[in-house]
């Protein structure tokens, strides 16, 4: 009786087999003459020679559906197992707007016009300068394009940062070793990927470096080729920050720059390294800006009240 291993690497064995591994037993169904035996990261198969090469098949197609979708449930085991090509089973997804298969299968897409908008500007320009309040989505559709990016082979790793200025940008003072002196400033960044990027695929990713997320000073000296770079609320960069995050740029690089000029933790008399870049740039080929209002928040609807509300209170006179 021949064996076959598979080992499952960057996803969840849990998920992938299902629930109470309904997904494992809807294979058996599939492969009677095959004893499957599916125990922590890995499915044993046995049998004869040529089931487990039709097996072997079927398995990598739905690994690398679920790599794609982060989701398996029956109808789709059910059209892979039965297909003969990938065409028959995976519906394109080119005639909607949907940026990546989140978790659990999630549909992340943008969801209004100046988000669909930044997603236009970033396929046409290197280097994009995203600015608006908060909860209008800027983020969270750059992470969504970065990872899009990166799934598709377009570039090969991924680097998101942002000014610590609430810490003094030396984070000396805070307990802890670095990664827990960094993680509380890099939090909305890591809650954007795991939206996206299942737990155990992203721990392996950031092990390995294919996703970075640091401190601006960590930028210093570094040229960032085959990425997709966004520097986040970099409204709190000064003018030298700033201009060293842009000569940073290497060949075959993605930037994008995201900021709210209305929440800038600077001290009073320091310039603002966004504002600066946005007056300096705009006339710059290659360079796409864009800019977010409250008609883009998604968050709760409050939240529009009080971005309106202080506006208001900012602009007495208008």
């Amino acid at each position: 009786m021949n064996e076959l291993i598979i080992e499952l690497s960057e996803i969840s064995p849990r998920e992938f087999f299902g629930h109470h591994n309904a997904n494992i037993e809807l294979l058996k169904k599939y492969f009677p003459q095959l004893k499957l035996v599916a125990r922590g990261n890995r499915i044993k198969a046995f049998g004869d020679e040529e089931q487990l090469e039709e097996f072997d098949k079927r398995l990598n197609m739905l690994l690398e559906h679920f790599s794609k979708y982060n989701k398996l449930d029956e109808n789709i085991i059910e059209r892979i197992l039965t297909s003969e090509k990938k065409e028959d089973y995976e519906a394109s997804a080119k005639h909607n707007d949907v940026l990546v298969h989140g978790v659990g299968g999630r549909l992340i897409k943008p969801q209004t016009t100046n988000q669909r908008k930044l997603v236009e500007l970033i396929a046409k320009n290197d280097m994009v300068f995203a600015v608006g309040p908060a909860g209008t989505g800027k983020t969270y559709t750059g992470v969504a394009m970065a990872v899009k990016a990166l799934k598709e082979k377009e570039v090969k790793r991924i680097i998101l940062t942002r000014p610590a200025v609430e810490a003094g940008e030396n984070l000396g003072f805070l307990p802890g070793d670095l990664k827990e002196k960094l993680d509380p400033y890099m939090q909305p960044l890591y809650d954007a990927l795991r939206d996206m990027i299942p737990h155990e695929k992203l721990e392996a990713y950031i092990e390995r470096g294919v996703i970075q997320i640091a401190p601006m000073a960590f930028m210093r000296g570094r040229t960032l080729d085959n990425a997709f770079v966004i520097l986040d609320e970099a409204q709190n960069t000064t003018h030298a920050q700033m201009k060293m995050f842009l000569t940073r740029m290497g060949k075959n690089a993605k930037f994008m720059i995201t900021g709210d000029p209305g929440q800038i933790d600077l001290p009073p008399r320091a310039t603002s390294g966004l504002k600066e870049a946005l007056l300096v740039l705009k006339n710059v080929k290659g360079i796409g800006m864009i800019f977010l209002d409250d008609k883009d928040v998604i968050r709760h609807k409050l939240v529009k009240k009080v971005i309106a509300a202080y506006a208001a209170l900012d602009n007495p006179e208008s």
